[in-house]
């Protein structure tokens, strides 16, 4: 009923009532412009009697109906994370047959509504939420929720146009807020461009950077306010926990607003959502004919099914056996070397004699022509230890002289008296503590 209805005098507006449009969004029935149309149908009634203007002022939602259905108290706001692929609506039907972001959510989800609009062909970071007040909360510019975006154009720009953007321009008649572009980077003909903003007007990223010369050919959105795409899946769902969503409520109702709201940290952790198995539409198991002609006429491409395969047999399992008893091998070796003996033919012997036959040698000709022995090379005697190097100095030098490989490998032999010691002269040694070098001490 209107406040101004003589019958109802206490429904009067009182200063610590709401309106009834923004009780409703809040109990999550639908946002404050649906809730206003469906006031405007006739949809809405308080204590049987339904509703003609959305402004009438309540302290709670007992009475109320919507559609004849009792309207339940309200329950905590629940925010979602969905990552929207390209190609979807972001309404909740089309009249074109389009597919649409809940042709993609999967069952058991609650009744959710998308904070803001993605168009077709943009994708990322789509919030959605069950608390109409939040959503219209989260969609005003003048909450100053940050959205970051990453764009592909093609075309040419520099930083300094895209900083020119923090002042705000206006196009067609159209005044754009305050953005924040950065370029990212240049891949050939086609730029990567970050923009930070807070409007979010009707396709304000593409108008903007069409009005500076570039085409866009990919837009993702990374952030909303402090909730960030990450490497969440395409096309998948989860759940911001209370406590994060309580905590980014109260700052964005606190002296900083949207700004500071952004700004939060917050833990990052979020509820996977999984599709409801009960809800989830199953399809019946297709049967195929047991017979193959048949089935080939249905169209099956794949081969047979495990069902109409045999069997495979399976094998026994080889029994694990111990080790052996003390003797047991050597007796084996014994009964076969008796089988050997015994049958020669079955375990080959006498198979080569019967193969030079063929080939016109017999043993009595290899008797005849008996193999000339094996003539050894010459062996070189082993030089004593402790001979004095003979060779001459230049051939000495001349072999060890490539690359040091030979002197790096030659084994280490001990000094021999001699040999002369580093650091005198060739000749005969001289008596110890006539000249030559002093002795060496301990090393310390």
């Amino acid at each position: 009923m209107s406040p101004s209805s003589p019958n109802e005098p206490e429904r009067q507006p009182a200063r610590s009532g709401e309106r009834i449009a923004k009780l409703l969004a809040r109990a999550g029935i639908a946002s404050r412009r649906e809730i206003e149309r469906m006031i405007a149908e006739g949809r809405v009634a308080i204590d049987g009697q339904v509703l003609t203007t959305p402004a009438t002022v309540l302290t709670s939602l007992h009475g109320v109906t919507v559609d004849g259905e009792t309207v339940a108290a309200a329950t905590p706001a629940r925010l979602f994370r969905f990552h929207k692929p390209a190609g979807l609506l972001t309404t909740e039907r089309d009249p074109a047959g389009r597919p649409t972001i809940y042709s993609r959510l999967p069952n058991g989800l609650p009744r959710l509504m998308p904070v803001g609009r993605l168009d077709l062909a943009t994708e990322g970071l789509l919030l959605m939420t069950t608390d109409g007040e939040l959503k219209r909360q989260l969609e005003l510019p003048a909450t100053g929720v940050e959205r970051s975006y990453r764009a592909r154009a093609y075309g040419q720009v520099s930083q300094e146009q895209l900083e020119e953007l923090m002042l705000g321009v206006e196009i067609e008649g159209v005044r754009y807020g305050s953005i924040n572009a950065n370029l990212e980077r240049r891949t050939g003909a086609n730029v990567w461009i970050e923009l930070t903003l807070t409007e979010g007007k009707n396709r304000e990223v593409r108008r903007v950077l069409e009005h500076l010369g570039l085409k866009v050919s990919r837009l993702i959105r990374t952030r909303y306010g402090p909730f960030e795409l990450g490497d969440m899946p395409v096309a998948a769902v989860d759940e911001i926990r209370q406590h994060d969503l309580i905590v980014f409520r109260k700052a964005l109702t606190g002296p900083g607003g949207g700004k500071a709201a952004s700004n939060l940290q917050l833990s990052g952790k979020s509820k996977a959502v999984d599709a409801d198995p009960e809800a989830a539409p199953t399809e019946p198991a297709a049967t195929l004919p047991a017979n193959r002609a048949e089935r080939r006429k249905v169209g099956a491409q794949t081969s047979e099914p495990e069902a109409y395969k045999p069997a495979r047999p399976q094998r026994p399992k080889a029994e694990k056996k111990g080790p052996e008893k003390f003797g047991v091998a050597q007796r084996r070796r014994h009964q076969a070397a008796a089988e050997r003996q015994a049958n020669p033919t079955a375990f080959g012997e006498g198979q080569g004699d019967r193969h030079r036959a063929k080939r016109g040698a017999t043993p009595d000709a290899a008797a005849k022509s008996p193999r000339p022995p094996r003539q050894d090379s010459p062996r070189r005697p082993p030089q004593q230890k402790g001979k004095p190097f003979t060779k001459p100095v230049s051939a000495r030098h001349t072999q060890h002289d490539d690359d040091a490989g030979p002197l790096l490998d030659r084994p280490k032999r001990a000094f021999r008296p001699n040999d002369r010691r580093p650091g005198t002269a060739a000749g005969p040694r001289p008596p110890a503590g006539k000249g030559g070098p002093a002795k060496r001490g301990p090393r310390k």
